[in-house]
Parts: structure tokens; sequence; C-alpha cells
């Protein structure tokens, strides 16, 4: 089974993850469960509540980090979230300048063509 996900399997491991306890799943949820929880991303918890894997939350993270890599490559003054950024920083994909804005290195970018590659 192919782990690539959907856009709407990507916004069902989100809403799942910001779900409060005993909140009715939305159609997004419900439609995607099955693939997600076969995927190992979810797991149903002993109350019936879906709950994200550490799998579906590293996946959730990953996606933040490419798309706010992405937003940094077009617009330096994008805002990115806290942990995001010490990612990015951590791994050298940006660099953070004087004046509060974000650069894309030459690692940044490199990583940016090789995910667009493996895309199609």
């Amino acid at each position: 089974m192919d782990d690539r996900l959907t856009t709407d399997e990507y916004e069902a491991l989100n809403q799942i993850g910001k779900a409060s306890r005993g909140e009715r799943p939305s159609a997004c949820i419900a439609r995607n469960s099955k693939k997600l929880n076969g995927l190992k991303f979810i797991s149903h918890a002993k109350d019936g509540h879906l709950m994200l894997t550490e799998k579906g939350q590293q996946t959730l993270f990953l996606r933040q980090c490419i798309e706010g890599l992405r937003a940094v490559s077009t617009d330096p003054l994008t805002a990115l979230a806290a942990d995001v950024s010490l990612f990015l920083g951590k791994k050298g994909h940006i660099t953070r300048n004087d004046d509060g804005s974000f650069e894309i290195t030459q690692r940044g970018r490199e990583s940016l063509a090789d995910i667009d590659a493996s895309a199609k």
C-alpha cells in the first residue's frame, strides 16, 4: 500500500490531532479514517475516539516543515511556528537574518528540489 497521502487525508490527520475527546468526527475524518488506520497514522483508543500515532504526528510535522520551507523560499518574512523554524534551522535549511526574516540556504533549495522531483 502506498504511504503517499492526499490533501484530504492530511486534513483528516490535522483534524484528528486537534480534536477534543468526545468530539464527533467530521465527514473528512470519516472518509479517510480506514486508510489512515491501515497505514498506522491513527489508532482507536479504548473509549473509541481516534488519536494520532507517533507516525501520524511525525508526518504532520514534516508536512509543516516542507510547507514552511516553501513559504520561506517565496517570502522571507513568512512567520513560521517556533518548532518548525527551530528544526529547519538546526538542519541547515534556513537561516535567520538580523532583521528577523528567514533565508533559505543552498541545502534547503536542494531539499525542495528533491521533494519536488520525488513527488512526480
